[in-house]
């Protein structure tokens, strides 16, 4: 984990935020950023022309060694291939416990048992009589509706580009579409926002769809807490931080703060991110606050705050469009610790989890695709395995060639030890009743990664489900997971294990690369999304106009609804035994989703393996996508880095304090600080971390976030606010007392003249004591005086 929060004050410190170029700094300035001489994927290359005219390996840029290396573990591949010859529902097998299934999935047919088991599928005349009447009707209707929706999407572009895009509008979206590198595409957004007049709307901080007022002052607190050095002043920053150290505070995460504009937002919503990171770092070093006050605060603040997540969806050949993503988030030092991914994207993201920066800048270039041989084979000899296994593509073949993306056979506790990233690969059971399971380093440590992603890549007809292999100790061979049952793909039904990284790391905040080909093409963007906003009526307006987008809804909407009839209705035939309505009734969406930009031709690669050429394209085409998006992805990571790197130097001057009381005894007083493990936000107590939490909300000070720091003032507010609370009388204790406040307007006011304005001589005549019992003592009352005594003391509360 050390390996990765070093890297993290690279996003935090950088040149000039109001371009978006690097990690931002806090620096004012609006100039425009240096380009680099060379784009990333002229690099290799290059060099490779200077090595083979050198007659010497490739430079560093390109690390041949990386692509030369072979990783297969040929006693790794037999015990896989063990594992995959046990029938788990053979009784008599030696391969462990029995295993208990509720029903059988996709199997090869050559292997198919007799015996059906009994499914759940209603029966009845009707709906054995109506099944295919209606399954052909609700087709033809949805068929209809998809070519409708096809059409409309195809009229919207075609219309944008005749008439939205022309003129210097044109050659300015030209100069932003062919731009090589992240600065060049910063330069060209910011000519076609200066060329329609956004710098006016970033400059005004205005806007109805997030509290500026709320941002201002916070921003002003902050700044006048963290240019002060006293205790008090110190104290009110810690509590101010956790005030606003929250997920979308303010509405500072709506995406449409950062669909108004080619590049950035609001210029307050920088300041404000710029503010929050400078003041996390002055309570860091605060002399006046104690570092288990501050090892509890940051504690908090990472919890209020969540943390972010990347999603890799999976999408077959599509799958080859994240590596331009990852490598576009990780030039600007913005790739989350946390990645998941499902089918294709599971083996994109096994090259990010189990390689270090280094190791990954030398992967993610073009010469990528002299290792990815999935689909080499002829679809003669395809077909011909279909036929007799049940699947196109072969289990130990895929094996062999997953092994260098996941450098050998790595676990899932081994690459988060090396990278200090967390790898989570979402994966569907063989039983079609159990749920899908998220393997990390947490639910599965010991799992091997590369018999995770042939799971989560197992699409039935595409590859038979697979058994996930494990490591043991003092053993050189793997042996199956979970006795030995198999997984499928885990796109079936959770391409997005969005409720799934919550619980397990606290993620509140998916960043989502969505390339499955039936899914992005639903994705419309009425109003804009980050980074691309509509070129309708000077981005004001709706997509091709508000009629065009109304009928998209309509007609999508309409889609979803018919597919959800088809599976609730248990209508939906199962092509290979396999129910395949949540392939599109599932979130596929994220707080930020990248999609690709893909056309007809690109179906015809779904099956097939990149060369040099289409990888290029592939990887420039991602980073042309991800680049829009990094504004909004930079802000949110730079409050969330910072939090981690206050919790890491605090940790750290934890054990340090620790290791010197242990030198100087013999043994630590318990509990006089918080170890490792129990500030990590993922274990620990959690009864203890509620008392911390009970602990720290108690200290906070009452004029929070209020205080204007200075003691007269603060004083003059607080007797302010005290005057308010002792006037302000609930309504249920108003309506109670009506017949006083009637009487109160009867002594002050009759037929329009003034009777009276002494409050005290108002009060006096209405508030007379009744039954006589004010004077004796409460003991010796009855329940009805003492009742009466009450009711009487707190009317003349009321009315002071």
């Amino acid at each position: 984990m050390n390996n990765y929060i070093n890297r993290l004050a690279d996003s935090i410190t950088g040149k000039d935020h109001r371009v978006d170029t690097t990690p931002p700094s806090p620096s004012k300035s609006k100039s425009t950023p240096s380009q680099r001489s060379t784009p990333w994927y002229t690099t290799s290359t290059v060099n490779k022309k200077k090595s083979t005219k050198a007659g010497k390996s490739r430079s560093t840029t390109v690390a041949p060694s990386e692509f030369s290396l072979e990783h297969v573990d040929e006693e790794h591949v037999t015990d896989f291939l063990r594992a995959l010859s046990c029938d788990p529902l053979n009784l008599n097998s030696d391969s462990g416990p029995e295993h208990i299934s509720a029903s059988s999935e996709l199997m090869p047919l050559s292997k198919k048992t007799k015996n059906k088991v009994e499914g759940g599928s209603p029966n009845g005349l009707s709906h054995t009589l109506l099944k295919y009447p209606f399954i052909f009707i609700i087709g033809c209707i949805m068929f209809v509706e998809l070519s409708l929706y096809l059409g409309l999407r195809q009229s919207v572009r075609i219309w944008e580009s005749l008439f939205s895009w022309r003129g210097k509008r044109r050659i300015l979206r030209n100069h932003l579409r062919n731009s090589t590198t992240y600065e060049q595409w910063c330069t060209a957004a910011k000519d076609l926002d200066d060329h329609m007049n956004k710098e006016e709307w970033k400059r005004n901080p205005t806007y109805g769809y997030y509290d500026y007022r709320l941002i201002q002052k916070v921003i002003k607190h902050l700044r006048l807490y963290r240019g002060r050095t006293d205790a008090e002043s110190a104290n009110h920053l810690k509590d101010v931080l956790y005030a606003c150290l929250k997920q979308n505070f303010a509405g500072i995460e709506n995406a449409k703060l950062y669909s108004n504009t080619y590049l950035g937002t609001k210029y307050l919503i920088d300041d404000y991110v710029d503010e929050v990171t400078k003041s996390m770092e002055t309570l860091v070093d605060s002399p006046h606050v104690s570092m288990e006050d501050k090892r509890l605060a940051f504690r908090l603040y990472s919890k209020n705050y969540g943390r972010s997540a990347f999603c890799l969806s999976g999408g077959a050949g599509f799958g080859y469009f994240h590596l331009g993503v990852i490598r576009a988030l990780l030039d600007q030092n913005l790739l989350p610790s946390i990645i998941t991914g499902t089918s294709a994207g599971s083996l994109m993201g096994a090259i990010v989890c189990t390689r270090t920066d280094k190791e990954l800048r030398q992967v993610l270039v073009p010469d990528l695709a002299q290792r990815i041989k999935i689909s080499h084979d002829s679809w003669t000899k395809k077909l011909k395995r279909y036929a007799t296994t049940g699947a196109i593509f072969d289990s130990e073949q895929w094996c062999r060639d997953a092994m260098w993306f996941t450098r050998g056979s790595l676990t899932f506790k081994e690459a988060y030890e090396r990278t200090g990233r967390t790898f989570n690969i979402s994966v569907v059971p063989y039983d079609e009743h159990s749920p899908s399971k998220l393997l990390n380093y947490i639910t599965a440590p010991n799992c091997v990664i590369w018999s995770a992603v042939l799971a989560s890549a197992a699409i039935p007809g595409i590859l038979n489900p697979v058994v996930l292999m494990q490591k043991v100790p003092n053993s050189e061979h793997l042996v199956p997971y979970n006795y030995g049952h198999r997984f499928k793909d885990g796109s079936l039904r959770s391409d997005i294990p969005a409720q799934a990284l919550h619980n397990h790391f606290n993620v509140n905040y998916a960043i989502v690369s969505q390339v499955n080909p039936h899914i992005h093409i639903f994705f419309y963007a009425n109003q804009g999304s980050p980074g691309r906003p509509v070129t309708h009526r000077s981005g004001k307006g709706w997509r091709g106009g508000f009629l065009a987008s109304t009928i998209e809804q309509l007609l999508k909407l309409d889609l979803s609804k018919w597919l959800k009839v088809l599976r609730d209705l248990d209508l939906l035939p199962r092509v290979l035994n396999q129910d395949w309505s949540s392939i599109w009734l599932q979130k596929f969406d994220g707080d930020v989703t990248i999609l690709p930009k893909a056309g007809i031709s690109d179906w015809f690669y779904i099956l097939a393996d990149p060369d040099d050429e289409r990888l290029t394209q592939l990887m420039k085409s991602g980073q042309l996508q991800t680049w829009p998006k990094i504004a909004m992805i930079r802000n949110r990571l730079r409050v969330e880095n910072a939090i981690a790197i206050g919790r890491r130097n605090i940790r750290n001057a934890l054990k340090s304090t620790r290791k010197k009381a242990t030198a100087s005894k013999a043994t630590d007083t318990p509990g006089s600080v918080g170890s490792g493990a129990s500030d990590d936000g993922i274990s620990g107590d959690e009864g203890g971390k509620m008392m911390d939490e009970l602990k720290f909300l108690s200290g906070r000070r009452f004029s929070m976030p209020g205080s204007l720091g200075d003691a007269p003032q603060a004083k003059t507010q607080l007797d302010e606010e005290q005057r308010r609370l002792k006037y302000q009388v609930e309504k249920r204790t108003l309506l109670d007392n009506l017949d006083l406040v009637a009487l109160c307007l009867d002594e002050t006011v009759d037929r329009g003249v003034i009777l009276d304005t002494d409050v005290d001589a108002i009060v006096s005549r209405v508030s007379k004591p009744r039954l006589d019992v004010v004077d004796i003592p409460l003991a010796e009352q009855t329940l009805t005086q003492a009742y009466q005594t009450a009711r009487e003391r707190l009317t003349s509360q009321l009315l002071r």
